[in-house]
């Protein structure tokens, strides 16, 4: 076949898009990066502000009162644990990461899905899009990211973004296009605007399943953690490639494990707070 077609230069198109991208839109890519960076150091500050063990009360009430009590004692015992092994910053770090990647994902996402919702034309350009973004390898993300953004906590946000930011998207689509049909027709027939229908009555319809969407791209986005720690950003995920490429298996599972109790916590507290949305609008 190599000998019938010359192979595409697909790789020096994308080199030289990268290329002119960088050279005309740098000052953009700085501004995104300061603002990114101040907005990371900033979550850290502020919980690091707090003491440890203030820090563990409040999150092991409110996991009691949007959870049950259960989740709340292992919020309490999962976080006491992380504080003595020694990994107290690094899970701040890596809890302001994932919250700035899940907060861009939702500025960013609900209104897209919103707008593809809306529109047939949009939705069937969204779509594929989507569909590259979840299944392109996470680690080609990283690397335009180190072009636009250099080494450092930014290109793993930006990449965890790309790779986090779908789910919010499809079901964001998902929800409203699942508002009855009926409930449309009669506020259509009172006179509704597409405005206040899409407020007042898609939107909290839709809310279970969009909040369902921000859980997964949470899971997606902690799940970047490690990944991310490749190309400079800090948190859990730089003990755990430490102790990979130390070889250092208790390290490694010290790190896992502290992964794991912030996932499980951020998994039962958001689809908590989904349920209640459901029973709310019900």
């Amino acid at each position: 076949m190599n000998g019938i077609l010359p192979k595409l230069p697909l790789a020096k198109w994308i080199d030289s898009l990268v290329d002119w991208m960088t050279a005309t839109f740098g000052g953009i890519f700085d501004s995104i990066s300061d603002g990114v960076e101040f907005f990371v150091e900033g979550i850290v500050s502020g919980l690091g502000a707090m003491p440890a063990i203030l820090l563990i009360i409040l999150v092991t009430l409110l996991s009691w009162k949007v959870c049950n009590i259960r989740i709340g004692v292992f919020a309490l015992l999962g976080l006491l644990l992380i504080d003595n092994l020694g990994y107290w910053e690094h899970m701040l770090e890596t809890l302001a990461l994932v919250l700035t990647s899940v907060l861009i994902s939702i500025v960013i996402g609900i209104p897209t899905g919103i707008w593809a919702s809306q529109s047939d034309r949009v939705r069937q350009v969204v779509t594929p899009i989507l569909d590259l973004m979840q299944t392109m390898p996470a680690f080609v993300y990283l690397l335009p990211a180190i072009f636009f953004f250099n080494i450092g906590v930014v290109p793993g946000v930006i990449a965890s973004v790309i790779f986090a930011m779908p789910p919010t998207i499809r079901l964001t689509v998902l929800g409203i296009q699942q508002v009855p049909a009926d409930l449309i027709e009669a506020t259509e027939a009172f006179g509704s605007t597409t405005k206040q229908k899409l407020l007042k009555v898609q939107l909290p319809l839709a809310m279970p399943t969009i909040m369902a969407g921000i859980n997964q791209s949470i899971m997606l986005s902690l799940s970047m953690v490690v990944i991310a720690s490749m190309v400079g950003a800090p948190g859990l995920g730089t003990e755990v490639y430490r102790a990979v490429t130390q070889i250092k298996t208790g390290v490694g599972f010290e790190a896992g494990l502290a992964i794991v109790v912030i996932a499980i916590l951020l998994d039962r507290i958001t689809q908590n707070i989904s349920k209640k949305k459901q029973g709310g609008t019900a």
